[in-house]
Parts: C-alpha cells; structure tokens; sequence
C-alpha cells in the first residue's frame, strides 16, 4: 500500500470514527436513542479511531521525532478510548463505571490532549507559526480544539459516588464538538484527489 493510499484511508477511518461518536452525542438525540446505544456508537467509533491512530504511527516512520510522540501518544488514547466506550457498554455499578468507564476515559483525554499539543509544535516547527493558509496547520490547530473539548467532557463525566454524573449535558456537548473537530481535522489532510472524488459524487 502506498504511502498516499494509507493516509487516505487513515483519514477515513477517522472520518467514520468521529462520526459514530458525533451521532452519539448530538444533542437531543442521546435522549432519543437511549443510553444504551450511544454508549455502543462511541464503542464502534473507538475502534475506527483505534486502526487510524496505528496507520498514523506507522506513517510517521522515524521514532522519538516530535511528530511520532504526538501519534504514539494519540495511539495510547485510543486504546483507553475502546476500554472506556466498552466498559460503558456493559457497566451497570458505580465502582465499575468509576474504574473502567471514567477513569480510562480521562486519562485518555489527557493522552489526546497531551497528543495535541505535540502536533502542534511539530506543524509550527515544520510549516511555522502562523500558517492560516496551510491545511496541515490548521488540522492541526482544530484537531487541539477537539482535544480540549474530549477534556473537558471527561471532567464533566466524572461519576459520583451515588452513581450520578457531575454534567451529562456537558459531557455530551464536549464528546459532540470534539467529534466534529475530528471529522474537519481528518477532512482537511485528506488527500486532494480522494477528496475531490467524494465531491463529485
């Protein structure tokens, strides 16, 4: 497989990720569709983001580079992302949904986070600081933003000790932004000639 042909599918799968967990937490809809099946959407969109973040490390080639920490670390959250989603899946106490649903949940927002931040300084120090017209940059720059609301939806997740959810509201708003955040970032390092295919359409 092509280098071009990994990125291209690579955006995809985080294209489809993002929109699974998109779907799952747009407002209004949760209550629709029940707790239930938003917690398997975010479960099948962990995975989807799961087999792009390992595409993404495998492209990054040379270890300990600034770009690869950033995919390495962003590989780390996914994998904490699929124990969290799944957890939540099958999770009906609250020291279960404590341990295995928040607590991989928000140490994979701060591996994200953490992954953000990298990413941004490998574009600033490859492209520079202010690159407004370059898609890499400003990938970059939305995908942090996504980061930061997968954050702070993870703080508003925390689970109480008589089971409730410190905001629910807002951990859904921030899992929904940081979705569509994803999707843009992915949409805009797709390579030219697959996104001007899906145009055509």
């Amino acid at each position: 497989m092509t280098l071009l042909a990994t990125l291209n599918r690579q955006c995809w799968l985080f294209v489809i990720g993002s929109a699974f967990f998109a779907a799952a937490t747009a407002p209004g809809l949760t209550g629709f569709i029940g707790a239930g099946t938003a917690n398997l959407l975010c479960f099948i969109g962990s995975w989807f983001f799961t087999t792009a973040g390992w595409m993404q490390l495998r492209l990054c080639g040379q270890e300990w580079t600034t770009e690869w920490l950033s995919a390495a670390i962003q590989f780390l959250g996914t994998i904490l992302f699929n124990v969290s989603t799944g957890s939540a899946v099958v999770a009906h106490a609250v020291m279960t949904e404590r341990r295995l649903v928040w607590a991989p949940d928000v140490t994979g927002s701060v591996a994200f986070l953490v992954s953000g931040v990298l990413g941004v300084v490998a574009v600033s120090v490859g492209i520079g600081r202010l690159a407004l017209k370059s898609r890499d940059w400003q990938a970059e720059w939305i995908n942090l933003i996504g980061c930061v609301a997968f954050g702070v939806s993870a703080v508003a997740a925390f689970v109480r000790i008589d089971g409730a959810t410190v905001d629910p509201t807002l951990a859904n708003l921030g899992t929904f932004v940081g979705a569509l955040c994803f999707l843009a970032a992915a949409l805009l390092i797709l390579p030219r000639r697959s996104r001007s295919a899906a145009n055509t359409r």
